[in-house]
């Protein structure tokens, strides 16, 4: 089968299961269309950018009488139409994919009632913010109560994120849960550093960085072993530096920005207890299942995070880690302390079981291949 994979923005290596999708799905047989293609695109015709910044000046004409008639059809403005219509139509028949898979939800609306002209089956993909803040402004869930209907079906990386839409009305009967999962084959156990603590993300509000710096400062007061590295930026890094020098602890907590994945893997590697503080972002913002949770499974960490979005039907509480409510600082700091006092044999054992788990639920190759058949079953191939 040939896929067409629709996307905000091609080529964006943070989206490493978008371009795994691109590269793997039915064995690479894929085009893509993207809102926006970079500099990096390869030019090869596989790719298609719908909304390029130069347009005719008819687009510039008809858009205002085009946006309004977008919304009052199928709930949103931000429909392609004119030239960007017409181009990802004739796009569609030169590369004549079996099927659409939208990466999200906004590209989701955007692409099925063109995939529906077509005739092309169209199935979406919900993956955190697009299931979560964007679902509290009302015109999102119209335009995603019309999508449902055009879709073949919905993936979800949680049932969180699906239980998310069915609160405000929006669900498919053909919606199942695939991870986006990760490779279980280079994410491996290595040689753990006794005391080692690890935050993998961007210093942003819904990852809550200097609650985790805190709780860890009083944890360590408890285990002079104890080291914190927490890898990514952000707009808290630098507040985040701040705490570190104010509370003195300089010598046990390292910010070393963000880093290559593969030196991420790196740090895993070697990592005892991987901790991560997710809670709901103010807008309404959550996590689906975050990648660094399954990728630290994989390598074996003790886990130790929240009861948000998807995150506890990955962690088993007592068993692979331990998590507690959002914005509980207090259980959060006990949570840290308790992994890191763990006897290294029981560290040893939880971080076995972790990685049992991410073989058996998490594997990007497995997964894959679910989400393959799962395409064939519902198309009939």
């Amino acid at each position: 089968m040939k896929s067409c994979i629709v996307v905000g923005t091609y080529l964006s290596p943070g989206q490493t299961f978008v371009n795994r999708h691109i590269q793997h799905l039915f064995g690479g047989a894929t085009c893509v269309i993207a809102d926006r293609l970079t500099e990096e695109t390869p030019e090869d015709g596989r790719f298609f950018e719908m909304s390029p910044e130069d347009r005719p000046a008819t687009d510039k004409l008809i858009r205002p009488f085009a946006r309004g008639l977008n919304h009052l059809r199928h709930g949103s403005s931000r429909m392609p139409y004119g030239s960007a219509r017409r181009g990802a139509l004739r796009f569609l028949a030169r590369h004549k994919p079996d099927m659409i898979l939208s990466e999200f939800g906004p590209q989701g609306v955007a692409i099925a009632p063109i995939a529906n002209a077509a005739g092309i089956p169209v199935f979406c993909y919900f993956r955190g913010s697009d299931a979560s803040s964007r679902i509290r402004h009302p015109h999102v869930q119209r335009a995603y109560k019309k999508m449902m209907p055009r879709l073949a079906g919905v993936f979800s990386v949680s049932q969180f994120l699906l239980d998310n839409l069915a609160s405000v009305g929006v669900s498919h009967p053909n919606s199942v849960v695939i991870p986006s999962g990760v490779d279980v084959r280079r994410f491996v156990p290595g040689e753990k550093l006794p005391g080692s603590c690890l935050a993998v993300g961007r210093f942003v509000e819904k990852k809550t960085p200097l609650m985790t710096i805190r709780a860890f400062a009083e944890a360590a007061q408890r285990n002079p072993q104890a080291q914190l590295t927490m890898i990514g930026d952000g707009e808290l890094y630098e507040p985040a530096k701040a705490l570190v020098s104010e509370l003195g602890l300089q010598d046990r907590v390292s910010l070393p920005g963000a880093l290559p994945h593969e030196e991420v893997r790196a740090h895993l590697e070697r990592t005892e207890v991987f901790v991560q503080h997710s809670v709901t972002a103010r807008n309404g913002n959550t996590e689906g299942l975050p990648t660094s949770i399954q990728e630290a499974m994989a390598a074996g960490c003790v886990v130790v995070s929240t009861r948000h979005a998807g995150i506890p039907e990955a962690v088993r509480e007592g068993q692979t880690g331990y998590l507690v409510e959002e914005h509980d600082e207090a259980g959060y700091t006990e949570a840290v302390a308790r992994a890191v006092a763990l006897p290294p044999e029981q560290k040893r054992q939880m971080g076995e079981e972790a990685r049992r788990i991410a073989i058996a639920d998490y594997d990007n190759a497995e997964l894959l291949k679910k989400l393959e058949a799962e395409i064939r079953r519902t198309l009939g191939r």
